[in-house]
């Protein structure tokens, strides 16, 4: 658990969860949709910490009524008529990190925040009886707001959502109700029409880029290939830099093509072994093998190393680009992409990799 500050990218969200406490308008319900790792849990968690501070609340309850208008949107150097008490009340919307609901929300111990478990299949009924409407009816512990986040929340059955509809239509004063989702259509209409939906979206490549350097200390060549994999997804991205099946599965991958004009087709047959032993991994390698030939593409239309995604690999690039015509490339990227559809539509993956790595082969003079 973080305050806002630390979390990369979703500047808009974190504007309108800001202004929410500012402005003294917090939902009783929100939606945070995305995909997984995408950083719903850490927007909840800071969007709780920081509602339930001593400090910030300290600071918001002061007589003066706050402005109505986006605090956190407003042009440097500029007043638009709002007061300073309002904007010392909108920088104040980032959790201390040192009072004791801080302190107890770091250690995940918080009485007032409440993380709603269940098992891996579904949220049943029960789940929301009794952890939802049976305990939100008593009031908060210690703090002025009873939180309560749904991690994978469109597991909740119809039966649960129904159940969780009935306290959504009449939640107490003090009541938060956080889902976090992968798939917000999951849920029934009249549970999405009674909550704030906040949708993340895709994080610029080089924030994700300057992040993974900067903060997790990963180098630039291992930052870039987890980026682009990654597609916008921070949490992807250091899952990827950090992950050593990944870091293996792609030193196998450009080791391959780096020798594949030299293999036979038994030595071919035998390098494969190691993907088809491990069928989980082939999809990772394919999207490898897509990323590194259209650099192979990017380097020989210019003649230059920047934009490459496996920077390390720069020489490899060179050389393949030297030997492969365009009509080459266009041709392995097209057996990549067949490839990828024919082992989704489970033929026989063995056979569909000879065929690939053959078609490479072939093309690299």
């Amino acid at each position: 658990m973080a305050g806002f500050s630390d979390i990369v990218g979703h500047e808009q969200i974190i504007a309108h969860l800001k202004n929410a406490i500012a402005l003294d308008k917090v939902s009783h319900a929100y939606i945070l949709d995305g995909p997984e790792h995408a950083g719903k849990r850490l927007l909840a968690e800071a969007f709780a910490m920081t509602l339930q501070c001593e400090t910030v609340q300290g600071t918001f309850s002061e007589e003066e009524e706050p402005e109505q208008m986006m605090l956190f949107d407003l042009p440097a150097g500029k007043d638009f008529g709002v007061s300073q008490a309002a904007r010392d009340r909108a920088a104040m919307t980032e959790p201390c990190l040192e009072c004791r609901s801080c302190k107890q929300a770091l250690g995940k111990n918080q009485p007032d925040i409440i993380y709603v478990t269940h098992d891996k299949t579904v949220i049943s009924v029960e789940d929301i009886r009794t952890q939802i409407n049976g305990d939100i009816c008593l009031k908060p512990y210690s703090s002025r707001y009873k939180i309560y986040i749904v991690d994978e929340a469109e597991k909740m059955n119809v039966q649960a959502q129904n159940a969780l509809l009935k306290t959504l239509e009449e939640p107490p004063a003090y009541a938060v109700i956080l889902l976090l989702t992968t798939n917000a259509d999951a849920f029934l209409p009249t549970i999405r029409s009674r909550c704030v939906r906040l949708t993340l979206r895709s994080v610029p490549n080089e924030q994700i880029r300057e992040y993974l350097m900067r903060r997790c200390q990963i180098p630039d060549y291992q930052a870039d290939v987890s980026v682009a994999f990654a597609q916008g997804n921070v949490g992807q991205a250091r899952l990827l830099a950090t992950s050593e099946q990944f870091n293996e599965i792609k030193d196998y991958t450009v080791q391959l093509v780096q020798k594949i004009s030299t293999l036979s087709i038994s030595d071919l047959i035998d390098e494969l072994r190691v993907l088809t032993d491990q069928k989980e991994n082939i999809p990772v390698f394919l999207d490898l093998l897509l990323l590194l030939f259209r650099d192979v593409l990017l380097y020989k239309a210019t003649a230059i190393p920047e934009g490459l995604i496996f920077t390390e690999q720069t020489f490899l690039i060179r050389q393949i680009a030297d030997r492969v015509s365009y009509r080459g490339i266009s041709r392995i990227l097209k057996a990549i992409e067949t490839a990828g559809r024919r082992i989704g539509a489970n033929v026989n993956v063995s056979l569909t990799l000879e065929m690939l790595l053959l078609d490479i082969k072939e093309n690299i003079l």
